[in-house]
């Protein structure tokens, strides 16, 4: 393996560790200020990780080329789901974009406000997230890298439902 490839595997994983570990403190921490600044916290190194990813991704890969990232999500997708479609792209830039503006929110306007969202845009945004974690680790990927994103997946759900009533999500 390349340096390049390990920068690039290394940082999505981190990316989805801080992922994983922002959310399920975050649906469990019933309020408690110290698991809200360590779901914080994960939440943001998730989020730098995969902007870093992203930059891994386009300079080991794609050569700082918006076509050739198309044309390899493209090959991906047809690999994985016969569609030669390459606008899965574009999924992943709303997410780094809305990612990194939910961090943004999150340390700006804090804790209380954070926690104070609309449980609609609660609901959408994670319901987007594991949608994106779940197609790159389960249905695009194989092998070892699929079960640890199943399982990721599935403990999700599972943190997040039992933290539902704190977040107004059960129905």
């Amino acid at each position: 393996m390349s340096g390049g490839e390990f920068l690039t595997r290394f940082t999505v994983w981190v990316a989805v560790a801080g992922y994983a570990a922002g959310t399920a403190a975050f649906a469990l921490s019933r309020g408690r200020r110290r698991w809200d600044a360590a779901a914080r916290l994960a939440w943001t190194v998730g989020c730098v990780a995969l902007l870093a990813h992203v930059a891994c991704a386009f300079n080991f890969y794609h050569a700082w080329s918006h076509a050739a990232a198309y044309r390899d999500t493209a090959r991906q997708t047809a690999g994985a789901t016969g569609l030669d479609w390459g606008g899965g792209l574009y999924f992943n830039y709303a997410l780094l974009v809305a990612w990194v503006a939910d961090v943004a929110w999150w340390w700006r306007r804090g804790r209380d406000a954070y926690r104070r969202r609309p449980r609609a845009l609660v609901a959408a945004w994670h319901a987007f997230l594991i949608f994106m974690v779940f197609n790159a680790t389960v249905v695009f990927a194989s092998g070892v890298v699929r079960w640890a994103g199943l399982c990721v997946c599935v403990g999700l759900g599972v943190a997040w439902w039992g933290g539902r009533r704190e977040h107004g999500l059960n129905g």
